[in-house]
């Protein structure tokens, strides 16, 4: 049986099984969340040692932006569950007396869920989480760039769930293709604006609803009243974590033209500060994912002046923090999403520059703006848009599971997090419950008559 039959073959089993409407019922989602944040703890040991072999990530990191944001997550949903899953009454107008109206979560049937490589685990099993919780079978798809952390999760989800619900695909763009061809209930995922439009282009064919969490140039931007010093160190560290290979990471940076010098050496200091005088020694400091990111943020480096770093050792996929200088508006970095540790500085005068060069350009993922005057952030949220943000701080939204996380516009579509995750992979029924004890006649025809009566009562 080729890759094609098996998807088509383990697509009916799970239809299959979810029409039995087992994991409908609560009390055996919460069962299956406890079951996979023990199957986690278990293989914490292994997943952390594929994340080194991967991208180099330090057991930190490691914890800090992959397993513990998932193992918080799936405590909160186990707390949260049946609160969230609970049919919820609304009001009902007074037109429709004698009646009830409430909402009722269901979950959509089998969900298929594609994860990206830069965050293997975090954008893989998260999106899992609501889907369980939501009460849907999945079919998960690992990204062939990490195949050490797709190895171990493979082998932790078959261990823990039977195929039947939870099934997991290896491979590159050919298994994607042959996925995205089936008629799933509902598609999660996690990529490339470009790779989104054609996910939502196979979609459209099954009229099949998806959730795109997608990136872009995510602007950062550093005011003259900004805490200078804070401001270089929350941007650097937003910037290299995971060496930049972040969806939600600092793309560029405005930086204002009476603290440009000042905040350019302020951030060099960050980064000897985080990594040493030689960050390729440094446990702490991830690599490039492959050699090909690694030539193409090579060529990215060339569109203006090495302030700091610029260093590459392609043996080792390593590129070091390089903060760029004289960089052009249309130079060939600042044409597309970087996803590397490399930061192209641009100085501004009039923040109206800034609000412009934003507005003029697809709307990002997140906006992060360091300023200490009130006024001039809500002026900057009322006059920009994007998916999320920080205000003196970056990539810290992601961490709240109180906050919906989501793009808008070429950053993506739909949120998730938290309750935001549950709603994401279910679908919220509106019923009417009517009694049969009085049944008001104006509705019915003839209308000769009625519509005096009908205005009252309507309006």
């Amino acid at each position: 049986m080729n890759t094609q039959e098996k998807i088509k073959n383990q697509l009916v089993i799970q239809k299959s099984y979810f029409f039995t409407h087992e994991t409908k019922d609560v009390d055996f989602r919460i069962e299956q969340l406890k079951k996979l944040k023990r199957a986690i703890r278990k293989y914490e040991d292994a997943l952390n040692d594929a994340l080194w072999k991967d991208l180099h990530k330090s057991k930190f990191e490691a914890y800090a932006t992959e397993i513990g944001i998932v193992l918080d997550e799936l405590s909160l949903h186990i707390k949260s569950l049946k609160n969230w899953a609970a049919t919820k009454k609304v009001k009902t107008a007074v037109f429709h007396y004698k009646s009830e109206s409430y909402l009722h979560y269901e979950p959509y049937g089998v969900a298929l869920i594609i994860a990206p490589w830069n965050y293997p685990f975090q954008l893989l099993i998260n999106p899992l989480v609501s889907a369980i919780s939501a009460g849907n079978c999945a079919m998960l798809k690992t990204s062939p760039y990490t195949p050490e952390t797709a190895r171990v999760m493979g082998e932790m989800i078959e261990e823990t769930f039977d195929s039947k619900y939870i099934s997991v695909f290896h491979g590159g763009r050919e298994v994607n293709q042959h996925l995205l061809e089936e008629q799933f209930d509902y598609i999660f995922f996690t990529g490339s604006p470009m790779l989104g439009k054609i996910v939502m282009e196979k979609a459209a064919k099954n009229l099949t609803p998806v959730t795109l969490e997608l990136g872009g140039k995510s602007p950062a931007i550093i005011d003259s009243d900004a805490h200078l010093e804070l401001a270089a160190r929350r941007l650097m560290w937003g910037k290299l974590v995971n060496a930049g290979q972040t969806c939600i990471a600092p793309d560029y940076l405005f930086v204002h033209k009476q603290v440009k010098d000042k905040v350019l050496a302020l951030m060099k200091e960050e980064i000897h500060k985080f990594f040493g005088d030689n960050t390729q020694e440094s446990t702490d400091y991830p690599r490039i994912v492959n050699l090909a990111n690694v030539e193409r943020l090579k060529e990215l480096m060339k569109s203006g002046k090495v302030y700091e770093g610029g260093i590459v050792d392609a043996s080792d996929r390593y590129i070091s923090p390089t903060i760029l200088t004289d960089v052009g508006y249309d130079s060939p970095i600042m044409q597309e999403e970087i996803f590397g540790p490399v930061l192209p500085v641009l100085e501004f005068e009039h923040i109206d520059e800034v609000v412009n060069f934003v507005n003029a350009r697809p709307k990002p993922l997140a906006l992060y703006y360091f300023s200490e005057s009130s006024s001039r952030q809500k002026d900057i949220l009322n006059r920009t848009s994007s998916g999320g943000g920080c205000i003196n701080d970056t990539l810290m939204h992601i961490a709240n599971h109180h906050l919906p996380f989501g793009g808008v516009g070429n950053s993506g579509m739909g949120r998730y997090h938290g309750k935001y995750g549950f709603e994401a992979f279910s679908n919220m029924r509106s019923i009417i419950k009517k009694s049969t004890l009085l049944d008001v006649p104006v509705r019915y025809a003839p209308y000769e008559d009625k519509l005096g009566m009908i205005k009252m009562l309507i309006n």
